[in-house]
């Protein structure tokens, strides 16, 4: 009897150390992470946010299981902002010409790298023609169009959609059985999610769609699988519900294989856009008209979706009305894997990661944009705002609840003592980032 029990004692000591052991490995784990960015989609697109013109059910769902910021900006353009993203730093500092991010940069991927990360990229690229360009800065694996090729084959059709030619780890590849980059690109990613589910990886999904040419999906009525591609830039306006459609639909695939793979607690999953929707959309958004705004620094060209999934650690249904804007994806990530930033490493965002998990956080009095897509100081846009209002260098001050078009500057003189104490706070805020250039 004393050695069963002996025995019991023994067997039931080594099970413990093993599941001890077990929940600890649990609990250093670092998160997974995957950020997913639409092209061209402002905020009017998304249900949740109060569109109507379109479906999308998925990251509907995503907001009504985790949580929704009101109030995000992106820049008015893809390079701009995606320099912006990557970086954690305002244009001010580092932006160089549309198309290109400066080598010297560095980037959340190489910091999620360095930190044990297995990291890779699916979609469009437009940082650098250099063959090693997705790698140098970060990324181990990368499927990608228009990385150094054009976006257009040598008889003038678009390839980013229908047939693409992509380019994997570098090396190009004409698809031509029919296929859809938008299946490629997410196929490729849950390929690497399965490969390396046992350990942390970070995904990033800057995704081509839908951005135009504005085409036919696999999942409309006349998406023909034999296309070469849009011989021309825009394509046909009509087929931009069809896009957005497809983009969420890829979304909820992407999200059911992380549950399928039983990753949802160890996953956080980002959704955002770019910048605003091309021309010439007119979505219907809170029951009235909304224009598209690619481009242009207004209300329209730069408030973007935001929405985040992570079961088991947010709360389900959170929304806040807090400013975000893209310098802010850095550093939050790098608190989500609870990494240190490099003390030689100027990061202008600020962690929106506490309010993830229900706390205050420090939330933003302002929000800056230095705006110019190829980098002159002849066409730079550059203004700071709150929610109520914003300040350009100019000295335009606009109410942008009242007037987000900002059609009728503010005169100071006029302004009531809310307006002129968000005036002085504006101001004091571009004075931050005088003299940079």
């Amino acid at each position: 009897m004393k050695q069963t029990r002996t025995l019991f004692q023994a067997v039931f000591f080594t099970l413990t150390i093993l599941c001890t052991s077990t929940s600890l490995k649990a609990q250093e784990r670092k998160p997974n992470i995957i950020l997913i960015m639409a092209d061209d989609l402002g905020v009017e697109t998304i249900n949740s946010y109060g569109g109507t013109s379109y479906s999308t059910p998925f990251i509907d769902a995503m907001a009504a299981n985790g949580a929704q910021f009101e109030n995000a900006y992106a820049q008015p353009l893809c390079t701009p902002s995606r320099v912006q993203l990557m970086t954690g730093q305002y244009n001010v500092r580092n932006y160089t010409v549309f198309g290109q991010l400066d080598r010297n940069q560095t980037t959340f991927a190489n910091l999620l790298k360095d930190a044990g990360y297995k990291t890779a990229i699916a979609g469009k690229w437009q940082l650098g023609k250099e063959k090693d360009s997705p790698q140098h800065f970060g990324f181990d694996e990368s499927c990608l169009w228009q990385h150094m090729l054009g976006a257009t084959d040598q008889d003038g059709n678009d390839t980013r959609y229908s047939n693409p030619v992509l380019e994997i780890n570098g090396v190009a590849k004409h698809f031509d059985g029919g296929q859809f980059s938008t299946d490629i690109t997410s196929d490729f990613l849950i390929d690497f999610i399965e490969k390396n589910q046992d350990q942390p990886f970070f995904a990033y999904y800057p995704m081509i769609i839908t951005h135009c040419p504005f085409v036919p999906t696999p999942d409309s009525k006349d998406w023909d699988p034999t296309s070469p591609g849009s011989p021309t830039y825009k394509g046909d306006a009509q087929y931009f519900g069809d896009m957005v459609a497809y983009m969420d639909k890829i979304v909820g695939k992407i999200i059911a294989k992380v549950d399928e793979l039983g990753l949802s607690e160890d996953t956080i999953i980002i959704f955002t856009g770019d910048n605003g929707t091309d021309e010439p959309i007119v979505s219907m958004y809170r029951g009235e008209e909304y224009p598209w705004g690619k481009k242009y620094t207004t209300e329209n060209g730069m408030h973007v979706p935001l929405v985040v999934k992570w079961d088991g650690h947010i709360t389900p249904g959170t929304q806040s009305d807090n400013l975000v804007d893209f310098s802010d994806f850095l550093p939050t990530l790098l608190d989500v894997a609870g990494v240190k930033s490099p003390k030689n490493l100027q990061i202008d965002g600020v962690s929106f990661f506490p309010q993830l998990m229900g706390k205050k956080g420090k939330p933003r009095d302002w929000i800056y944009s230095w705006f110019t897509r190829n980098g002159d100081l002849e066409s730079l846009k550059e203004f700071a705002q709150n929610n109520e209002y914003k300040l350009y260098t100019t000295g335009e001050f606009y109410d942008i609840e009242e007037d987000w078009m900002e059609k009728s500057p503010l005169v100071y003189n006029e302004l009531d003592k809310k307006g002129k104490k968000a005036f002085k706070t504006l101001h004091k805020a571009l004075g931050k980032f005088e003299g940079i250039r």
